[in-house]
């Protein structure tokens, strides 16, 4: 399974609105001009988290967008699942022998208990530098 840009970069766009929560609407350009992002990518991820009912928009000059609701309400696979859709480990998993279905409906469960239960705030928390530059392989 490999998560997209669509789904780090959602991320991104939560983790930056939960870290506004309770202030004034952001805008994506400074979302994008602190992550370096491009700011029209961003807006068509914006979409889809909006009519799910994750965001809201505000217009005008102090416009941008806020949560709909408090961070620690909307979990990481909710972004998730949005943006990426259903998570799949493999593909037709009814093809498979019954002992590697089991192991890979394990691994789907996990990652979906991680998910589940990481909220956008918990993401929020952390302002350390990142690993960036390096690969998670299992």
């Amino acid at each position: 399974m490999k998560i997209s840009t669509k789904g780090r970069y959602g991320l991104t766009i939560m983790i930056e609105l939960a870290k506004n929560y309770g202030e004034r609407p952001l805008p994506l350009r400074k979302i994008a001009e602190e992550h370096k992002l491009s700011e029209p990518y961003l807006e068509q991820l914006i979409s889809p988290l909006r009519n799910s009912g994750l965001v809201r928009s505000v217009r005008g000059a102090n416009g941008g967008y806020l949560l709909s609701k408090p961070p620690y309400e909307i979990s990481a696979a909710e972004v998730i699942r949005v943006l990426e859709g259903p998570l799949q480990i493999v593909e037709a998993l009814e093809d498979e022998a019954p002992a590697q279905r089991e192991l890979w409906k394990r691994i789907r469960d996990a990652i979906r208990d991680v998910l589940d239960r990481t909220t956008i705030e918990d993401l929020a928390k952390y302002d350390e530098p990142s690993d960036e530059g390096y690969m998670f392989y299992i």
